[in-house]
């Protein structure tokens, strides 16, 4: 049987329809997105808020016709205002990114003291359980195009939004410390990871073995004065400012700066019209000028 090669038609570019802008960029998986934000047709209009983050940025999000809804937001550039200054993408700043939001969305709804989360993070595995008055928040994991793998950062932002009072359904296998032989999470080693023992750990290892690489690789460490015996410490004194007050601080921004123009401003019809008329009136009052010099000589 002699090959043929499959001709496309003009009737087929005809009917060819083009992706979704962000699928073309590979931006969004619609095919995760829309088993996220479906919901039973008795809950219409209901929001159904996601957790996401990236950045680090952490969002509560709800889907709508119009388009995708904020509810709040957190970012790991904020942290400096809550004294960590340094590793603001590592998986103890991810943490940290996790519990600012969880907070903030409860102060928000006026729910932060009803449920307050783990005040202190043992690394173990915790849900919120609901009191008498009102249900917690409840909010799914919306990880994106990112790779789950076990001790991803995304899973570190999740223990601190579950650690800080939301309600999100998960499970305890991709927290960093979970051993796939035993098929337990090891609370010792995750809780090292939430408080920057791994980072501590590394930077011992280089400063023993590799000074050099340890002075450019841990430069801002070192001009800030953090050590690694310090980590522990300056995070938990970091979670307990967030816990204080975790709302967004006002940032006063600078006036921009005026820059030089290398071309003339272009002027209106108005102003165009008022220079004509002021050379014009130059130039009669010049030629008056020489005709009374005439008269003179």
């Amino acid at each position: 049987m002699a090959f043929v090669k499959a001709q496309k038609s003009k009737a087929y570019f005809k009917r060819f329809q083009v992706k979704f802008k962000r699928r073309r960029e590979g931006k969004t998986d619609y095919r995760a997105r829309i088993r996220l934000i479906n919901q039973d047709k008795n809950k219409y209009n209901t929001p159904k808020y996601r957790f996401s983050n990236k950045d680090i940025t952490a969002q509560i999000i709800s889907a709508s016709i119009a388009g995708d809804l904020v509810l709040a937001s957190a970012y790991s550039h904020e942290l400096p205002h809550y004294g960590l200054e340094v590793g603001l993408t590592n998986y103890a700043a991810a943490y940290c990114t996790g519990l600012l939001l969880a907070r903030r969305v409860l102060k928000l709804l006026e729910m932060d003291g009803e449920y307050e989360g783990n005040v202190e993070a043992t690394g173990e595995d915790y849900s919120v359980e609901p009191t008498e008055s009102r249900r917690p928040f409840r909010a799914l994991l919306d990880v994106g195009l990112l790779r789950t793998t076990t001790g991803n950062r995304v899973f570190g932002a999740l223990k601190g939004a579950l650690d800080g009072g939301l309600d999100i359904p998960h499970s305890d296998k991709r927290f960093a410390g979970f051993s796939k032989d035993g098929k337990q999470l090891d609370a010792e080693v995750h809780r090292k990871y939430i408080y920057g023992g791994h980072v501590g750990a590394y930077m011992g290892i280089l400063m023993e073995d590799e000074p050099e690489k340890y002075q450019s690789n841990f430069s801002q460490y070192i001009k800030k004065g953090v050590e690694a015996d310090s980590l522990e410490e300056m995070y938990k004194k970091v979670h307990a400012a967030i816990r204080a007050d975790p709302l967004p601080k006002k940032v006063e921004k600078q006036p921009p700066k005026e820059h030089k123009r290398y071309n003339l401003k272009k002027l209106t019809y108005e102003e165009r019209k008022a220079k004509l008329i002021e050379r014009l009136n130059a130039l009669n009052s010049a030629a008056v000028d020489d005709d009374d010099d005439e008269d003179e000589d």
